[in-house]
């Protein structure tokens, strides 16, 4: 289990990993932001929120962006 992580902004070592558990881990490491995963041609507005991370996921589930805060 992950231990939440202060300040922590980007999650590199989910990038290749399943929506479901990289959303989770996420959400554990900063219980703060509020996860969005987000299919391919999902509609976005493009402005910066800092209390959620979007994770863009390919046709498989698999996670193909890396997650940021913003």
């Amino acid at each position: 289990m992950s231990v939440p992580i202060p300040g922590k902004s980007s999650w590199p070592e989910l990038l290749g990993v399943l929506a479901t558990p990289a959303a989770t881990t996420i959400a554990h490491e900063r219980p703060d932001v509020s996860v969005e995963v987000l299919p391919p041609g999902s509609p976005v507005i493009p402005y910066f929120n800092p209390t959620r991370v979007r994770v863009f996921i390919d046709n498989n589930g698999i996670v193909n962006q890396v997650p940021v805060i913003g």
